[in-house]
């Protein structure tokens, strides 16, 4: 049996490697225990080209492996920057510190010879990072030369090529399988959305999903940072907003916090946006802020009813904080994309109000609430724009018909599984001209019983744009039953799932090939200390917190970060 299995993966590429069923990727597993997995690692996402050497498909999977000499570097060529020497860093820091001890029982290749380098060379040696910077890269394993070459466009490709390799190795018996890659993204702009407004995520939570992130070459995140329920944000000017808004006077992100968050990001390809949600959304923090909030009032007595509402777009004073407010944002969110939100805001509290009411009489272009709320984001968006920001925001600012800039991105979020909602929405913003980002689809904070990665890994985005071209798209973990104990697992490795189809090839689609890789990438995680949720009844040969072995793996990475973090954490 397992010289049939042998024979059979000995003739397969490794794009049909991954299509084995779950079924025959176990079966393989136990004929070949107690010595390894004899499937080659893969890559998640999987990469946009891929091609084997004849070598390979000529010899047994065995002779197309490269053994990796434990003394292995990766050095630059050419220019170079800052963040490619760390993330070569941070590459190497993994492979070692996950490294086993050699297992007496693998198979070993016939020869003794091992790569003992891999070579980086970036193109561009800026270490800007914009929606317009290339992620594209490739990445050469030469099993007859024993050579190993990464090129990257941009830092961030080198740092995509580096993930890649790393992925490959397996580093129970220190191999790689000899490959080619000419890898990058099907969409420009693959985010995530994290909410720390319902509940707080310590800064140490979000850098490991931040490590998540750029495992799955995800490229943005974007920081719902701040709503109704607290306000964790210190603003320098205004903190009294943090200091009556945060959930506790620890639960906060300060400037600081802020750059660290950021700094992590951007050494890994990754931007943050960060949404500051109006004029609906608020309440804690906003209320520290005298006369912006509306009064709502009780339309049966006519009296206040002790509730606030929206932002009141009658009144001057609130304009003068939004300018103060997004000239500090400007400031310490350094991207050129800020979310400015603009969904759900609760009508009826303008409309109860009688100071609204006499200053909507007096202004008889503004007729109803869905005028008065066109005329603040008008105000708002006239902000922005001196400011120099470009923004992205809820598709309701575009369904009100508010005239926003060319460069406005749609973010479209209603309609989930209503596929003919999605393509009429879809049609509208793009054929107005605006590019649009799907989030509808990929709502995780829904859970239900089973493999529900299959319905997020099946969603076609194309299939949603008829006669139209989709922007990116966006995963959103909104936190109303999500904290700090539970935030990566219900995550990861779900995420994934968009992540591949919003960077591989169409056609790449079959849940049963993805099942084994999307299960092998979890055991990845688990072996970098990120705890990812089994997808489905299988084991990692490391587990979660398994035994002493794994227990010293898992601490070396962390204090590899946590030295990581030390050089500016980068």
């Amino acid at each position: 049996l397992m010289a049939m299995a042998m024979a059979t993966m000995a003739t397969t590429t490794l794009t049909s490697l991954t299509s084995l069923t779950s079924c025959s990727y176990y079966v393989l597993f136990l004929l070949c225990a107690p010595c390894t997995l004899v499937h080659a690692n893969t890559v998640w996402p999987m990469p946009a080209m891929l091609d084997l050497s004849s070598n390979q498909l000529a010899n047994t999977l065995l002779s197309s492996t490269v053994s990796v000499s434990p003394s292995f570097q990766f050095y630059t060529e050419g220019p170079t920057n800052e963040y490619v020497q760390a993330a070569a860093r941070r590459a190497l820091k993994i492979i070692t510190h996950t490294q086993s001890s050699r297992h007496t029982h693998v198979l070993k290749r016939a020869s003794e010879d091992e790569l003992a380098s891999c070579s980086v060379r970036i193109q561009d040696a800026s270490t800007e990072l914009t929606q317009q910077t290339s992620e594209q890269y490739t990445l050469d394993v030469d099993a007859q030369t024993l050579s190993c070459s990464i090129v990257g466009e941009t830092y961030v490709g080198a740092v995509h090529a580096l993930e890649s390799f790393v992925q490959l190795v397996d580093t129970y018996t220190m191999t790689i399988n000899a490959t080619s890659f000419k890898d990058k993204p099907r969409y420009a702009f693959r985010a995530l959305l994290v909410d720390t407004s319902r509940h707080f995520y310590p800064v140490e939570t979000l850098l490991t999903n931040l490590d998540a992130m750029a495992m799955t070459k995800m490229n943005i995140m974007h920081w719902h940072i701040v709503d109704s329920n607290s306000f964790p944000y210190v603003s320098s000017t205004f903190p009294e907003m943090s200091k009556q808004g945060a959930w506790a006077p620890h639960h906060v992100y300060s400037h600081e916090d802020v750059a660290t968050v950021i700094e992590y990001a951007k050494a890994r390809g990754i931007r943050v946006m960060v949404e500051f949600d109006t004029p609906g959304h608020v309440d804690a923090g906003y209320a520290a802020i005298p006369g912006i909030l509306t009064q709502c009032y009780d339309k049966t007595t006519g009296q206040p009813d002790g509730t606030t509402g929206p932002l009141d777009p009658t009144n001057e004073s609130t304009y003068d904080f939004l300018e103060k407010l997004y000239t500090e944002i400007k400031a310490v969110f350094p991207d050129k994309y800020v979310h400015v939100g603009g969904d759900e805001v609760p009508f009826g509290c303008w409309e109860s109000n009688p100071s609204i009411a006499k200053w909507m009489a007096a202004h008889p272009n503004v007729t109803d609430a869905a005028k008065l709320e066109q005329y603040y984001e008008l105000r708002l968006l006239d902000i922005l724009k001196r400011l120099g920001f470009s923004y992205m925001c809820w598709q309701e600012i575009f369904d009100n018909g508010v005239q926003i800039l060319p460069d406005t991105i749609v973010n479209v979020w209603k309609g989930g599984s209503d596929d003919t909602a999605l393509k009429k929405e879809l049609q509208a913003v793009t054929g107005a001209g605006y590019r649009a980002v799907l989030s509808a689809p990929w709502y995780l904070d829904y859970i239900s019983y089973g493999e529900d990665w299959k319905k997020y890994y099946l969603v076609e985005p194309d299939n949603l744009c008829d006669n139209c071209e989709l922007f990116g798209v966006e995963a959103c973990m909104w936190s109303e039953y999500v904290d700090a104990t539970n935030f990566i697992s219900r995550t990861w490795p779900r995420t994934g799932t968009l992540a591949e189809r919003a960077w591989s090839p169409k056609n790449v689609n079959d849940v049963d090939a993805a099942s084994p890789r999307l299960n092998e990438l979890r055991c990845k995680m688990i072996l970098r200390g990120i705890r990812a949720e089994p997808i489905h009844p299988s084991f990692c040969l490391t587990e979660w917190p398994g035994d002493a072995e794994a227990e010293t793996v898992r601490a070396s990475i962390r204090r590899a970060g946590l030295d990581m973090r030390a050089e500016s954490y980068r």
